[in-house]
């Protein structure tokens, strides 16, 4: 048996009213009165009628939808921002178009995608972008904001956490603590949150005139987890070790455990985001929290903001450490 789709067209005949006012009705923040909304949603409730985004935003000129780019979906954290942006969007009244990008730059058929869809914003992630794309977009009035990263090259408004000052903040918890002996595994060199972070921490022992060793790492729990366990099978074991994120500095921590090297005794362990799998019981790790919430609630703002400013903005929020049994 086939379903009957019910018109806007027709839950106006029914409600008495007319067609823009039911789209009214069903537009997030649009202004109508409550007896009129309570008369155009007993009619639909009647004829079953579901808005069609799509079609409203042909006529309306405005879809309500955020377009959001990203390519780590295996870091946990992207997965916790993915679903907060969904949660406070949705909250708006927008709904979100995801697109995975497999690539470290974003393609051109993805940009289409986001046209196709007539998206009013696009929010980028870890994933990268370039000049002509963020012209193309601006060209269809479609701003471009750089979320947890920042490119100086770019004509994007710019929404992180301020990687450099919380690496020298915890430079600094280190050094109060007397240990000598510092390992920092990097992130992906071409990222400027990995970039930012290595900076504030090096600089920070650079004016103390203490050295540190730095190991190239890309990220992955993997790639830490092997960079450390051949450090300790080489003898050397240090006394803390500052991974770019916490899946870094997870992989640390389970190849210390590996290679039955007491943390915190011997060895600290601190990490950057504040994932969920952080507090887990059997990691409880210590780790720079960036402030995701405020973060997320800020880009939204810059979306949603009704007097575009002059120029983009590029907006620093602080975090804070958190204290857990990896660190003394």
């Amino acid at each position: 048996m086939e379903t009957k789709i019910t018109s806007a067209i027709e839950v106006a005949k029914l409600a008495n009213v007319s067609q823009s006012t039911v789209s009214r009705v069903f537009t997030p923040g649009a202004s109508v009165s409550e007896k009129t909304r309570i008369k155009v949603m007993k009619a639909a409730e009647e004829l079953n009628y579901q808005p069609n985004a799509l079609a409203r935003g042909l006529i309306t000129k405005k879809t309500n939808m955020i377009g959001l780019a990203m390519k780590d979906i295996q870091n946990p954290f992207y997965h916790e921002v993915l679903g907060l942006f969904t949660k406070k969007l949705k909250e708006k009244g927008y709904s979100v178009l995801f697109v995975y990008t497999e690539n470290e730059e974003i393609q051109q058929e993805e940009i289409n995608h986001f046209l196709e869809y007539n998206v009013e914003a696009i929010i980028v992630t870890d994933a990268l972008l370039s000049s002509n794309v963020v012209t193309r977009l601006k060209a269809n009035n479609i701003p471009v904001i750089l979320f947890n990263r920042h490119d100086k090259n770019l004509e994007c408004h710019s929404v992180v956490c301020d990687n450099v000052n919380a690496s020298k903040k915890i430079g600094a918890y280190i050094y109060d603590l007397g240990v000598q002996d510092i390992v920092f595994i990097t992130g992906k060199v071409n990222t400027s949150t990995s970039r930012d972070r290595q900076k504030g921490f090096t600089e920070f022992f650079k004016d103390k005139n203490t050295d540190i060793t730095i190991l190239e790492g890309d990220y992955t729990y993997e790639k830490s987890f092997f960079l450390t366990r051949d450090l300790i099978q080489k003898g050397n074991t240090p006394e803390v070790i500052f991974g770019a994120n916490d899946i870094t500095a997870l992989g640390a921590l389970d190849a210390l455990k590996e290679c039955n090297v007491y943390v915190p005794e011997q060895t600290m362990v601190i990490g950057f985001d504040d994932i969920k799998m952080s507090s887990w019981p059997n990691y409880s790790l210590s780790t720079w929290a960036q402030p995701i919430k405020e973060m997320v609630e800020t880009t939204i703002e810059l979306i949603t903001r009704k007097e575009e400013k002059h120029g983009p903005e590029f907006i620093k929020l602080e975090g804070e450490f958190i204290h857990r049994t990896t660190t003394r």
